[in-house]
């Protein structure tokens, strides 16, 4: 599989709709995305069932400033819907395929706990 483009059209949906989902957040005058691109493409390839997109920072400007991207090259990583892993800067390709390898292992029950526990902390009491 090749990796999709991801726009403010699709963003949403494309992390909604797929099990895990791995986005590179770049821009075509960075170099470390440049240099960062074919690792990603190799990942894609070697991980059909995973969703691997690219967004354009240049193009998608609303979509990254959402995300609250602040340095490119930028990889986030989501299970279910949820952001599983965020982190800026270019991967080689054995951390990058250790990162695929934690994310499809992780105990989504036990992300969801951890997630509703935050909650329950943050929220006012009446």
């Amino acid at each position: 599989m090749t990796t999709i483009e991801l726009t403010d059209d699709n963003f949403e949906s494309t992390i909604k709709d797929n099990d895990i989902v791995l986005v590179d957040f770049w821009a075509p005058w960075c170099g470390p995305c440049q240099q960062f691109s074919p690792i990603f493409e190799r990942s894609a390839q070697d991980n059909p069932d995973i969703v691997h997109g690219k967004l354009d920072t240049e193009a998608e400007q609303r979509v990254a400033a959402a995300a609250g991207i602040t340095s490119i090259p930028t990889l986030m990583a989501f299970r279910e819907g949820i952001l599983v892993f965020n982190q800026a800067g270019a991967l080689q390709a054995t951390a990058l395929a250790q990162v695929v390898e934690s994310v499809k292992n992780l105990d989504m029950r036990g992300v969801r706990a951890d997630i509703a526990a935050q909650n329950n902390k943050s929220a006012p009491e009446n």
